[in-house]
């Protein structure tokens, strides 16, 4: 609460209290610093209601019968909407004008905010590795359950079934940019982002690796030439894709009474250009791909699933179980 006294009384108040016990005193007494004691003295402020029953006490000054007391915040109630009104008739608005603000800070921008470090405009390094087929399967990854935004890489991947799988993810990415993995699951599923928040590796993938922000189907994705023109690369990218966007499936089938049953793969995807490239490379690599249903690429023959794991390989536990059960 605070304590008002009319113009020229709350002076002679003070001035009585500090009679009869030193500033110091008065001032430690009342938990506030000897500047405080003076303001009070001078009129600058209000007083504490609390303080002043102290000193009081302490002096067997009396209370002045006409003292009156407020809300600690009692202003605000006028304040607020007087300044709100205000505001009002200038901009037409709360809040000022935005695009003057806008302006102005785009112009302190240029000017000299850019050549500041704080920690709001510092961007924090990565590490930035050469081409490699752990970089190559890393973009495999992104075109597959990944995704660039305009801070972020995220990889989405299923809660449970590719939980080992997400250790793999996350050690590659650690190993490869020296940052660290956040997780986030989401409640409306089944699944877990592991995100990577750092304007600088966004800028890697996108400068550097040449992948892309936004909505990959609607950008019609492909993998990028570096990773094409090498063999080596471009087998570690698809693994990438197939471990994330692939699955190996059970086919059974019946001949004359009698059921066979033989493993499949299936990788599955919207762009064009990436399931075309996906096909060349398992082509170039002597298997026997087939397109299927405008999305996928399957690998059919038995002999053909030997060639696909053993050339290919698959880093994801679920894929290899799935495979040798």
């Amino acid at each position: 609460m605070r304590a008002f006294l009319p113009k020229g009384q709350q002076r002679k108040f003070i001035k009585k209290i500090l009679l009869r016990i030193p500033i110091k005193e008065a001032a430690k007494l009342c938990n506030l610093s000897e500047r405080t004691i003076r303001d009070w003295r001078r009129e600058l402020f209000s007083m504490d209601y609390k303080a002043i029953q102290k000193l009081c006490k302490k002096t067997n000054v009396p209370l002045p019968k006409n003292i009156r007391t407020k809300n600690r915040y009692w202003y605000t109630s006028i304040g607020s909407p007087a300044g709100g009104i205000a505001v009002f008739k200038k901009y037409g608005r709360i809040g000022g004008n935005p695009e003057y603000r806008k302006k102005k800070w785009y112009e302190w921008w240029e000017r000299e905010g850019r050549y500041k470090t704080n920690f709001i405009t510092f961007v924090k390094p990565i590490q930035k590795p050469s081409y490699s087929e752990k970089l190559a399967e890393f973009a495999g990854i992104i075109l597959g359950d990944g995704g660039i935004n305009q801070r972020q890489v995220v990889i989405t991947l299923h809660r449970k079934d590719d939980k080992e799988y997400s250790k793999f993810i996350v050690s590659l990415i650690k190993k490869l940019f020296n940052v660290p993995v956040g997780t986030c699951d989401r409640k409306e599923s089944l699944a877990t982002n592991y995100i990577v928040s750092r304007s600088e590796l966004v800028r890697f993938c996108t400068e550097k690796l040449g992948l892309k922000k936004g909505n990959k189907v609607k950008q019609q994705v492909d993998i990028p030439n570096w990773i094409k023109q090498n063999k080596q690369y471009a087998i570690a990218c698809v693994r990438g894709l197939v471990d994330t966007d692939g699955c190996v499936f059970n086919h059974r089938y019946k001949v004359k009474a009698r059921w066979y049953s033989y493993k499949k793969l299936s990788f599955t995807s919207y762009s064009r250009p990436l399931r075309e490239s996906v096909f060349n490379i398992l082509k170039n690599n002597g298997l026997n791909p087939r397109l299927a249903q405008d999305k996928d690429i399957r690998i059919d023959s038995i002999e053909d699933m030997k060639k696909y794991f053993k050339t290919f390989e698959s880093h994801n536990p679920k894929h290899l179980r799935k495979y040798l059960k």
